[in-house]
């Protein structure tokens, strides 16, 4: 049986689930993020594939989500899409550190996927992050800085904004984006999915990224499967796919 239990670990909310009967012991510990407007909640059934296989989870609320709407909802903060996903970078150790200290970490594995906004994030927490151990990117994308220019120009009123500031805030970004340092991926176990007609986070540029990498020694370990005509949704197999690389992933 898989326990979903709710905690508040260093005033950051998450869900924990685990099977019951391993509740006791040191485990590989798995971070799973939600996307953008959606909550902890949201992302249980990736949440329990990956308890079923053994693994300690933890899916956080991101920032402006779920139980940390204290400022309006998310949608209301589409200006700090980026802070949010920088604001989950910077919790990242803050949450291992916790786990470490209180339960363990079986052979200090650390394994880190999310979708859509999510999954940017664990792209993000991939190029910062060294003591990661593997991570799977469902429909995210390794691009952020390129991927900020084509939100900004969606977002009414921005002809008005200065460009020195806009720059500014996209050097910002530079610092998380995982295209710009691949080689940060170090030979980990990566993996990537995406939609052909994804409409929201464009499928092409992860693809691109893929083939540009692929047959450097970084990322050997690094793999990527495409649905094709599949849109902004992941799937129940595609999420059974991204728990069984885990499993893959930490038995070697």
């Amino acid at each position: 049986m898989i326990t979903v239990t709710e905690k508040t670990v260093k005033q950051i909310p998450v869900l924990e689930l685990i099977d019951a009967g391993l509740a006791n012991e040191v485990l590989p510990l798995v971070f799973f993020y939600h996307g953008w407007m959606g909550c902890k909640e949201k992302v249980l059934t990736q949440g329990y594939e990956l308890a079923r296989q053994g693994f300690r989870v933890v899916m956080p609320d991101a920032l402006y989500h779920g139980q940390r709407q204290v400022a309006g909802p998310a949608e209301e903060h589409q200006l700090e899409f980026w802070q949010i996903i920088a604001n989950s970078v910077k919790e990242f150790p803050i949450l291992t550190k916790a786990y470490e200290k209180s339960v363990g970490i079986y052979q200090h594995q650390i394994g880190v996927s999310g979708l859509s906004m999510g999954g940017i994030t664990t792209c993000a927490l991939l190029r910062v992050y060294p003591q990661i151990t593997a991570a799977v990117c469902l429909m995210g994308s390794p691009c952020p800085v390129k991927f900020a220019r084509k939100l900004l120009t969606k977002i009414p009123g921005m002809q008005d904004v200065d460009p020195a500031y806009v720059e500014q805030q996209l050097s910002q970004l530079a610092v998380i984006d995982l295209s710009q340092e691949p080689q940060k991926i170090a030979s980990r176990p990566v993996h990537f999915w995406h939609g052909s007609a994804d409409p929201m986070v464009p499928y092409q540029p992860t693809k691109d990224f893929y083939e540009r990498i692929k047959d450097h020694s970084y990322a050997q370990n690094v793999t990527f499967t495409t649905t094709q005509g599949a849109g902004h949704k992941v799937s129940y197999p595609t999420t059974l796919e991204m728990a069984q690389k885990f499993h893959e992933y930490f038995a070697q």
